[in-house]
């Protein structure tokens, strides 16, 4: 199962802060990423105002990922990296200055994220020969405040294929839709073309393209749509806007898993197998050609199959033994693809 992010920032204040981590407690996120080293992030009273963030992540069981430096602590007042272990700090990206002996020695209480552009094969080795466990290590790939800098979704998916055979977890960062973070104002994701993409398919592509464990936003806040989505993700489903013959409205409004071993032409329904026990009956209608979107149910002339739900991930030729009982709202085929391998959609009808 994915989980899913938020990411703070001292200069967007307590109170905004305290609205963004309830609703991210609300949504189901787990985790919390922070820089404690942002040129721009001035605040009057900055220990105080740090130790307040962590407390609130602390509240809302929010596993928080700090961008640390060797000055850290002296930043934030602690004598030792073991002091934090009471906070709310659980993940340590570590940027520069920390020797592979160093690493290994934190990782014993907190688990360690690498930048996961810039780890090396030969600091790998060093640290498997050191006892690292890499289970319990994070690979954390960078936002990219600008335009043109961001890496292409294969670049990502490449690096994080060559992580995961070490056996590190991966995380990545999509842009925000309602609140952008300056000074560019031009959206914090990983991947270039999401800068401006659907916030949605943005995570859909890095979770089953790139095969990110942790998705999170970079910027400060997101629509209460994309909110949604990302609860709805952690719960392993998408909803998707549909319109369905009154006849058949008993498939609306619950979750259809697609089954494991995924079809590249449809989407199978394994709840549907259901609705032949529930007694219903298939007689042939409404046959016509299946195109991309549109939601079928398997008729009697299927035999054993009937009753079976099915949704066209692209256009398919006319078939007798499919009734055509609906059809998927044109802004949301883009996410047809992406819904695989037991990943559930939720069929509604309003906005």
């Amino acid at each position: 199962m994915n989980e899913f992010g938020i990411s703070l920032y001292l200069g967007t204040g307590f109170e905004k802060n305290k609205e963004i981590i309830k609703k991210a407690h609300e949504n189901n996120a787990k985790y919390a990423f922070t820089s404690l080293h942002i040129p721009e992030e001035t605040v009057a009273d900055y220990q105080s105002e740090v130790k307040r963030l962590l407390g609130l992540c602390k509240e809302n069981n929010l596993s928080l990922i700090v961008d640390v430096g060797p000055r850290t602590l002296d930043k934030l007042g602690y004598k030792s990296f073991e002091e934090l272990k009471s906070t709310s700090i659980t993940h340590l990206r570590l940027d520069y200055g920390f020797s592979n002996e160093e690493i290994v020695k934190l990782s014993r209480d907190f688990k360690i994220v690498f930048n996961a552009s810039t780890i090396k094969d030969d600091d790998l080795k060093e640290l498997e020969q050191l006892g690292a466990d890499f289970s319990e290590f994070y690979a954390c790939h960078n936002f990219y405040p600008k335009e043109y800098t961001g890496l292409s979704l294969n670049s990502i998916a490449k690096i994080n294929s060559r992580l995961k055979r070490f056996g590190f977890n991966t995380i990545a960062f999509v842009a925000g839709d309602k609140e952008v973070r300056g000074p560019l104002f031009e959206g914090l994701p990983t991947c270039e073309e999401h800068r401006h993409q659907d916030f949605l398919l943005s995570i859909l592509q890095l979770i089953k393209i790139a095969e990110t464990d942790i998705c999170m936003f970079g910027d400060i806040d997101i629509k209460d749509d994309s909110w949604k989505s990302m609860k709805n993700l952690s719960e392993n489903f998408v909803e998707i806007h549909a319109d369905i013959d009154d006849e058949y409205s008993y498939v609306r409004d619950m979750i259809h898993h697609d089954r494991p071993d995924s079809s590249d032409y449809v989407i199978r329904s394994q709840e549907s197998r259901n609705y032949i026990l529930e007694g219903r009956k298939f007689p042939a209608s409404n046959v016509k050609k299946r195109a991309k979107g549109s939601i079928s149910i398997s008729n009697e002339k299927y035999l054993r199959y009937a009753g079976e739900l099915e949704i066209a991930r692209k256009d398919l030729r006319t078939e007798e033994r499919v009734n055509i009982i609906g059809q998927i709202w044109d802004d949301d085929l883009k996410y047809l693809n992406y819904i695989t391998e037991g990943m559930g959609v939720k069929l509604i009808s309003n906005k």
